[in-house]
């Protein structure tokens, strides 16, 4: 089975189902047909005896993959072609869903940015490498989304209220902080990446990766994470965004005042859905449950939510100025949140559905 466009690289190698993301130029950003390319591949190699496990990886090292396709969808958002987006949005979720469940190993790179999209293909994965160029986070809620692919079920599992705080001030994550975050499992040198792919391809099995695992001391990163868990745990206990905007503005610290920042640039709307997801999918008991509920949030976001005017401030025009349906965390209602977050009866997101 091979597949090899300009975007995606997509062949088989000894036992080894390989992925290789090569829209370097997009930052690997995902655009539909290689959300189903991805998904047909995994399907097909999963049924396969030839397919012991499945390595996945981008050719270039400043970007595995910056999320989904946004340009792409705002276009489409714009024209008025909604179905395009929700059909986008549901097939990757679908994707995600794979992915948390698969049947073989599943060994994924994240080398260099990880956001969004990027991390609903990686994240879920049974074997998470990260770097030392690893930058990952989740930064939804500055153009109108909320942390979804799964994201939202990541986010509830990390430790303490972790969670909370990269959910809504979109806080980048190094490699060690990922692992601690519970986004990926094991740190590699970048030096010895080369020689870890050609024995993973050559053993049809992840069992090397433990001797390549090395500490954060030794690739000199700190976790940021666990230095500031008091201070997380301190703010991001709160009972609502609200409330921990609240206590942030309080403080006369910097550390208070940049994280002020990050949230008051972010969609009231998204942050408060976000806030009410995470605490949600803390009763889940599998990734299923959360992507059905982000479904129903990015569904409405097209007509009822911020998406489009916050991609067209933050990445189309850049301007930095979007007009957001609220404008402060008190104009959102619970009322606003529950409808955002309601059933979507006969659209519900379908998992079961092939792209």
């Amino acid at each position: 089975m091979s597949n090899n466009n300009l975007d995606i690289d997509i062949r088989v190698v000894q036992h080894v189902g390989r992925i290789t993301l090569t829209r370097a130029s997009k930052f690997n950003a995902l655009t539909y047909e290689m959300v189903v390319a991805i998904y047909a591949a995994l399907l097909a190699w999963q049924d396969d005896e030839d397919v012991a496990m499945v390595l996945m990886d981008a050719a270039s090292t400043k970007a595995f993959c910056a999320g989904g396709d946004i340009e792409k969808l705002y276009q489409s958002g714009m024209d008025g072609d909604f179905a395009y987006m929700r059909k986008f949005w549901a097939d990757e979720y679908c994707l995600n869903a794979l992915i948390a469940a698969y049947a073989k190993p599943y060994v994924v790179i994240m080398d260099g940015i990880t956001m969004g999209g990027g991390v609903g293909i990686s994240a879920h994965g049974s074997h998470r490498l990260v770097t030392s160029r690893t930058m990952l986070a989740m930064p939804e809620c500055a153009i109108g989304l909320v942390p979804d692919v799964g994201g939202s079920f990541l986010l509830a599992k990390a430790p303490g209220h972790v969670g909370e705080y990269m959910g809504i001030t979109g806080a980048r994550l190094n490699g060690a902080d990922a692992i601690h975050a519970g986004f990926a499992d094991t740190l590699i040198d970048t030096d010895d990446l080369e020689a870890l792919k050609a024995e993973l391809i050559s053993s049809g099995k992840p069992d090397c990766i433990a001797k390549y695992s090395k500490t954060p001391e030794s690739l000199n990163l700190a976790c940021v994470l666990e230095e500031d868990a008091g201070l997380i745990e301190n703010y991001f206990s709160a009972t609502s965004v609200l409330n921990v905007v609240n206590k942030l503005q309080e403080s006369n610290s910097e550390w208070a005042k940049k994280r002020l920042k990050s949230i008051l640039h972010s969609s009231p709307l998204s942050l408060a859905c976000t806030w009410q997801m995470l605490h949600a999918a803390r009763s889940f008991g599998s990734v299923e449950q959360a992507l059905v509920q982000e479904y129903r949030f990015v569904w409405r976001s097209l007509q009822k939510g911020d998406i489009l005017d916050g991609t067209r401030a933050m990445i189309i025009d850049k301007d930095r100025n979007p007009n957001w349906r609220f404008k402060t965390l008190e104009d959102v209602s619970e009322k606003d949140v529950s409808m955002m977050l309601a059933s979507l009866g006969e659209d519900e997101l379908d998992l079961t559905a092939k792209s």
